[in-house]
């Protein structure tokens, strides 16, 4: 099972910037996928979940109307669509699978290796 995240870097406040996670070694369109985030000095936090049929969705409240999860079935690949990006938006992002309502890390069972996303002007 591997899981990559791709798609970090520098980034104005107000910006915008896509994560991806692709994924492989497992059958991908029947897994629920999470993003996860870790800013420095703090814990990591669930950001959000899609189920495997991509009808639900999850999201933490700090980044609910800014943020947009989605999936590709064919691509073995989850994508976080990060729109109004704050400095507090500045962590490593980390792709995992498994998860649900409560983004809580104890449900996921595998990591990517995570991607730096920066908000600073």
């Amino acid at each position: 099972v591997q899981l990559q995240a791709s798609g970090g870097g520098l980034v104005q406040p107000g910006g915008s910037l896509r994560l991806s996670c692709t994924a492989s070694g497992f059958p991908f369109d029947y897994y629920p996928i999470a993003w996860f985030r870790q800013a420095p000095g703090k814990e990591r936090e669930g950001v959000s979940c899609i189920m495997s049929s991509e009808s639900r969705t999850y999201y933490a409240d700090s980044v609910k109307g800014r943020f947009t999860i989605s999936r590709d079935n064919t691509k073995n690949t989850v994508y976080l669509q990060m729109n109004s990006l704050k400095p507090e938006d500045t962590a490593i992002y980390y792709c995992a699978r498994e998860c649900g309502s409560h983004l809580s890390e104890y449900e996921s069972d595998y990591w990517g290796q995570g991607t730096l996303v920066t908000v600073s002007s």
